[in-house]
Protein backbone atom coordinates (compact mmCIF):
# COMPACT_ATOMS: atom_id res chain seq x y z
CA UNK A 1 0.00 0.00 0.00
CA UNK A 2 1.51 3.71 -0.97
CA UNK A 3 1.40 6.03 1.86
CA UNK A 4 0.26 9.50 0.92
CA UNK A 5 -0.32 12.97 3.10
CA UNK A 6 -2.46 15.18 1.38
CA UNK A 7 -2.36 19.34 2.06
CA UNK A 8 -5.44 20.65 0.77
CA UNK A 9 -5.73 24.69 0.33
CA UNK A 10 -5.89 27.70 -1.80
CA UNK A 11 -2.05 27.97 -2.72
CA UNK A 12 -2.54 31.85 -3.51
CA UNK A 13 0.24 31.33 -4.47
CA UNK A 14 2.11 27.90 -3.32
CA UNK A 15 5.31 29.32 -0.75
CA UNK A 16 8.16 27.72 0.68
CA UNK A 17 6.17 26.97 3.98
CA UNK A 18 4.00 24.61 1.77
CA UNK A 19 7.38 22.93 0.84
CA UNK A 20 8.63 22.41 4.04
CA UNK A 21 5.61 21.43 6.26
CA UNK A 22 5.10 19.05 3.65
CA UNK A 23 8.73 17.49 3.33
CA UNK A 24 9.03 17.58 6.99
CA UNK A 25 5.30 15.53 7.05
CA UNK A 26 6.98 13.32 4.38
CA UNK A 27 9.92 12.12 6.87
CA UNK A 28 8.29 12.36 9.87
CA UNK A 29 4.79 10.16 8.65
CA UNK A 30 7.29 7.87 6.10
CA UNK A 31 5.49 8.84 3.63
CA UNK A 32 6.06 7.54 -0.29
CA UNK A 33 4.52 10.98 -1.78
CA UNK A 34 2.71 14.14 -0.58
CA UNK A 35 -0.49 15.42 -2.99
CA UNK A 36 -1.58 19.12 -2.78
CA UNK A 37 -4.50 19.38 -3.42
CA UNK A 38 -4.93 23.01 -5.21
CA UNK A 39 -8.71 23.98 -4.22
CA UNK A 40 -10.88 25.26 -7.99
CA UNK A 41 -12.89 27.36 -4.71
CA UNK A 42 -12.39 27.17 -1.00
CA UNK A 43 -16.06 27.30 0.46
CA UNK A 44 -14.36 29.47 3.10
CA UNK A 45 -12.83 32.00 1.04
CA UNK A 46 -15.21 33.02 -1.12
CA UNK A 47 -15.41 36.33 -2.07
CA UNK A 48 -11.50 36.83 -1.45
CA UNK A 49 -10.61 39.85 -3.89
CA UNK A 50 -6.83 38.68 -4.38
CA UNK A 51 -7.59 34.61 -5.29
CA UNK A 52 -5.64 34.16 -8.68
CA UNK A 53 -7.04 32.15 -11.18
CA UNK A 54 -6.91 28.06 -10.91
CA UNK A 55 -4.50 27.60 -13.26
CA UNK A 56 -2.28 30.45 -12.00
CA UNK A 57 -2.14 28.79 -8.51
CA UNK A 58 -2.01 25.24 -10.08
CA UNK A 59 1.48 27.05 -11.62
CA UNK A 60 2.68 28.24 -8.57
CA UNK A 61 2.66 24.73 -7.03
CA UNK A 62 4.36 23.23 -9.40
CA UNK A 63 7.09 25.62 -9.20
CA UNK A 64 7.48 24.86 -5.76
CA UNK A 65 7.21 21.68 -5.54
CA UNK A 66 10.08 20.85 -8.09
CA UNK A 67 12.24 17.85 -7.41
CA UNK A 68 10.63 17.11 -4.69
CA UNK A 69 7.92 14.17 -3.74
CA UNK A 70 5.74 16.49 -4.19
CA UNK A 71 2.70 15.72 -6.41
CA UNK A 72 0.24 18.86 -8.12
CA UNK A 73 -3.05 17.91 -8.68
CA UNK A 74 -6.67 20.08 -9.64
CA UNK A 75 -8.13 16.71 -9.29
CA UNK A 76 -11.37 18.30 -7.34
CA UNK A 77 -12.44 19.67 -10.67
CA UNK A 78 -12.77 16.14 -11.83
CA UNK A 79 -13.96 14.63 -9.20
CA UNK A 80 -16.70 17.69 -8.89
CA UNK A 81 -15.85 17.73 -5.57
CA UNK A 82 -16.44 21.50 -3.59
CA UNK A 83 -15.79 20.19 -0.06
CA UNK A 84 -12.78 18.49 1.53
CA UNK A 85 -15.63 15.57 2.86
CA UNK A 86 -16.55 14.96 -0.61
CA UNK A 87 -13.23 14.98 -2.25
CA UNK A 88 -11.76 11.99 0.63
CA UNK A 89 -14.55 9.93 0.32
CA UNK A 90 -14.00 9.58 -3.45
CA UNK A 91 -10.31 9.62 -3.23
CA UNK A 92 -10.73 6.70 -0.70
CA UNK A 93 -13.26 5.00 -3.10
CA UNK A 94 -11.21 5.35 -6.37
CA UNK A 95 -7.53 5.08 -4.61
CA UNK A 96 -7.96 1.55 -2.76
CA UNK A 97 -4.56 0.43 -3.10
CA UNK A 98 -3.44 3.99 -0.79
CA UNK A 99 -3.33 4.86 2.40
CA UNK A 100 -4.26 8.40 2.65
CA UNK A 101 -3.53 10.76 6.02
CA UNK A 102 -4.58 14.39 5.45
CA UNK A 103 -2.15 17.19 6.61
CA UNK A 104 -3.13 20.64 7.92
CA UNK A 105 -1.72 23.79 9.89
CA UNK A 106 -2.59 24.53 13.31
CA UNK A 107 -4.23 27.50 11.70
CA UNK A 108 -6.67 25.14 10.03
CA UNK A 109 -7.16 22.77 13.46
CA UNK A 110 -8.55 26.27 14.70
CA UNK A 111 -11.75 26.77 12.17
CA UNK A 112 -11.96 22.55 11.28
CA UNK A 113 -15.35 23.02 13.38
CA UNK A 114 -16.66 25.06 10.26
CA UNK A 115 -15.76 22.52 7.49
CA UNK A 116 -18.84 20.89 6.28
CA UNK A 117 -18.66 16.75 7.61
CA UNK A 118 -15.30 17.65 9.86
CA UNK A 119 -15.93 14.71 12.20
CA UNK A 120 -16.86 12.24 9.29
CA UNK A 121 -13.56 13.41 7.89
CA UNK A 122 -11.94 11.85 11.01
CA UNK A 123 -13.28 9.07 10.81
CA UNK A 124 -12.20 8.25 7.10
CA UNK A 125 -8.74 9.53 7.58
CA UNK A 126 -5.87 9.98 10.28
CA UNK A 127 -4.97 13.56 10.50
CA UNK A 128 -2.02 15.29 10.97
CA UNK A 129 -1.51 18.98 12.45
CA UNK A 130 1.30 20.65 12.24
CA UNK A 131 1.84 23.69 14.02
CA UNK A 132 2.11 27.08 12.84
CA UNK A 133 3.52 30.15 15.00
CA UNK A 134 1.01 32.20 16.29
CA UNK A 135 -1.69 29.48 16.04
CA UNK A 136 -0.56 26.58 18.79
CA UNK A 137 -3.39 28.39 21.48
CA UNK A 138 -6.00 28.71 18.88
CA UNK A 139 -5.57 24.81 17.99
CA UNK A 140 -5.69 24.02 21.48
CA UNK A 141 -8.51 25.98 22.26
CA UNK A 142 -10.47 25.18 19.05
CA UNK A 143 -14.32 23.08 19.52
CA UNK A 144 -13.23 20.68 16.70
CA UNK A 145 -10.34 19.82 19.14
CA UNK A 146 -12.43 19.84 22.04
CA UNK A 147 -13.78 16.40 20.85
CA UNK A 148 -11.03 15.22 18.82
CA UNK A 149 -8.06 15.80 21.71
CA UNK A 150 -9.30 11.94 22.97
CA UNK A 151 -7.84 10.65 19.77
CA UNK A 152 -4.46 12.25 19.83
CA UNK A 153 -1.34 9.86 19.40
CA UNK A 154 2.31 11.12 20.48
CA UNK A 155 4.27 12.24 17.98
CA UNK A 156 6.77 9.32 18.47
CA UNK A 157 4.27 6.73 17.12
CA UNK A 158 3.38 8.72 13.63
CA UNK A 159 4.91 6.65 11.65
CA UNK A 160 2.73 3.70 12.99
CA UNK A 161 -0.50 5.62 11.44
CA UNK A 162 -1.37 3.20 9.23
CA UNK A 163 -1.76 1.10 12.04
CA UNK A 164 -4.67 3.39 13.80
CA UNK A 165 -7.96 3.09 14.96
CA UNK A 166 -9.72 6.04 13.53
CA UNK A 167 -10.74 8.62 13.94
CA UNK A 168 -6.55 9.71 15.12
CA UNK A 169 -4.83 12.55 15.30
CA UNK A 170 -1.03 12.93 15.67
CA UNK A 171 0.33 16.69 16.68
CA UNK A 172 3.59 17.25 14.45
CA UNK A 173 6.13 20.69 15.64
CA UNK A 174 8.82 21.18 13.38
CA UNK A 175 11.14 24.55 13.21
CA UNK A 176 9.00 27.07 12.32
CA UNK A 177 8.44 28.37 8.83
CA UNK A 178 6.27 31.69 9.45
CA UNK A 179 5.99 32.15 5.41
CA UNK A 180 2.47 32.27 4.89
CA UNK A 181 0.43 33.31 1.34
CA UNK A 182 -1.78 36.36 3.19
CA UNK A 183 1.57 37.83 4.44
CA UNK A 184 3.31 37.48 0.93
CA UNK A 185 0.58 39.43 -0.75
CA UNK A 186 0.14 41.49 2.52
CA UNK A 187 3.60 42.35 2.39
CA UNK A 188 4.07 42.86 -1.45
CA UNK A 189 1.62 45.23 -2.84
CA UNK A 190 2.64 43.54 -6.75
CA UNK A 191 0.36 40.42 -5.08
CA UNK A 192 -2.07 42.61 -5.56
CA UNK A 193 -2.10 43.38 -8.70
CA UNK A 194 -3.38 40.57 -11.11
CA UNK A 195 0.04 41.00 -13.49
CA UNK A 196 2.13 38.85 -10.36
CA UNK A 197 0.19 36.52 -11.60
CA UNK A 198 1.79 36.02 -15.13
CA UNK A 199 5.25 35.40 -13.55
CA UNK A 200 3.82 31.75 -13.07
CA UNK A 201 2.83 31.03 -16.74
CA UNK A 202 6.61 30.73 -18.02
CA UNK A 203 7.35 27.53 -20.16
CA UNK A 204 8.41 25.80 -17.07
CA UNK A 205 6.00 26.16 -15.06
CA UNK A 206 4.38 22.90 -15.68
CA UNK A 207 7.51 20.89 -14.46
CA UNK A 208 7.61 18.21 -12.00
CA UNK A 209 5.04 15.64 -10.72
CA UNK A 210 1.27 16.13 -11.79
CA UNK A 211 -2.07 14.68 -10.98
CA UNK A 212 -2.56 11.46 -9.14
CA UNK A 213 -1.68 8.41 -11.62
CA UNK A 214 -4.93 6.36 -12.68
CA UNK A 215 -6.50 4.38 -10.08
Amino acid sequence: MTRIGILGGSFNPAHKGHRSISMAAFVALDLDEVWWLVSPGNPLKEGVPDMAPLNVRMASARRMARHAPIRVTDIECRLGTRYTVDTIDKLTQLYTRKQFIWLMGADNLAQFHHWRGWRRIAHKVPIAVIARPGYDAAARAAPAMGWLRRFVHPAYQAQDWTRWSLPALVLLRFRPDKTSATRLRALNPGWADPAWQTRFLTPDSHSGHVDPPSP
